[in-house]
């Protein structure tokens, strides 16, 4: 093959991790930047150019890459644009896509950064041999890529299944980065746990581990470190988190019936803390009909891996 390999790009709001993947799916080199460090995306693009340019060289030179393929948050896969994406520091409409192949010289499409993870997953993961089943990336944000009979459900204008901004809090719910109030995103994300946890500790008298971080400096990790330590607010955070995921679960099975609901992302680490939770409550409030019949399962894939071979996917259609 002239073209043995393609180039799979997976952006979060807090970072942007790339790799050059060949045609079994095995990512051959991989790398990163800081994606909040840039307020310019052409200045962004220059760094991921120069970072890309050792792994590509190092792969034989761009003659051998095929394509680039990148997951962002708000991508358009039918545009190629990046649209008004609320964790991100370049607002309105980028032509993402045209600005890397202008960049590169070679062909570049874009999708959803969880669109992208879903593909991955599907192909690679736990959702192997699954024709139906939602992704859900908790990380910085809460994104979400939703599969039916085996492909991904992208909607008429390319932006189906933000299933991280539907509205869970209907009166005096947080506002969010998208800039409503009560979206699921607002909770479930590393910043809504870290903002759980503050608004819990203000209302408890009781002690916690997370007393001794300033209030502004508390993370999701913190709670996480303080939950395995058996602290009781940390774990109040996680069953507080957890039940808002798993009623969000109940009405996203009402709708497309998934055989699973695959999660992803760095708050997934926090296993049977955020797990036992979110199925205890996502039964509760299920229709009969589905009780006992959804799986909630974890990523198989390393962490930036799934989305990153999604993304790739992409490229090798191009």
């Amino acid at each position: 093959m002239d073209k043995p390999y393609v180039i799979g790009m997976d952006m979060g709001g807090t970072n942007t991790v790339f790799g050059i993947v060949d045609t079994r799916g095995t990512v051959i080199a991989k790398s990163a930047i800081k994606t909040g460090a840039h307020t310019d995306v052409n200045l962004y693009i220059n760094d991921i150019h120069e970072e890309l340019s050792k792994l590509i060289d190092a792969a034989g030179g761009i003659d051998k890459i095929k394509g680039i393929g990148v997951g962002a948050p708000n991508g358009n896969y039918y545009t190629g644009n990046i649209e008004f994406a609320p964790n991100l520091p370049w607002k309105g409409i980028i032509p993402f896509a045209k600005l890397m192949a202008d960049k590169f010289g070679i062909p570049a499409a874009l999708t959803n950064d969880a669109n992208a993870a879903a593909v991955g997953e599907l192909t690679y993961g736990a959702a192997r041999g699954m024709k139906n089943f939602i992704m859900i990336t908790l990380g910085t944000g809460v994104g979400s890529g939703i599969v039916i009979d085996g492909k991904v459900v992208y909607g008429h204008d390319g932006f189906a299944g933000e299933l991280g901004h539907v509205n869970v809090i209907r009166n005096n719910g947080r506002l969010c980065g998208c800039g409503r109030t009560g979206c699921l995103e607002a909770y479930a994300s590393a910043t809504g746990v870290a903002r759980s946890a503050r608004e819990i500790l203000e209302t408890s008298s009781k002690e916690s581990l997370l007393r001794n971080i300033p209030s502004e400096d508390i993370t999701s990790k913190d709670v996480f470190d303080a939950a395995k330590e058996g602290d009781e607010i940390a774990i109040e955070i996680f069953n507080f988190t957890g039940k808002i995921l798993g009623e969000a679960f109940a009405d996203f099975i009402a709708f497309s019936a998934p055989e699973a609901i695959i999660l992803f992302g760095g708050l997934s680490k926090a296993g049977d803390l955020i797990m036992r939770p979110i199925v205890e409550n996502m039964e509760k409030n299920l229709l009969n009909i589905w009780k006992g019949k959804v799986k909630v399962l974890f990523s198989e894939l390393k962490e930036a891996d799934a989305a990153v071979l999604g993304a790739s996917a992409l490229a090798w259609e191009i």
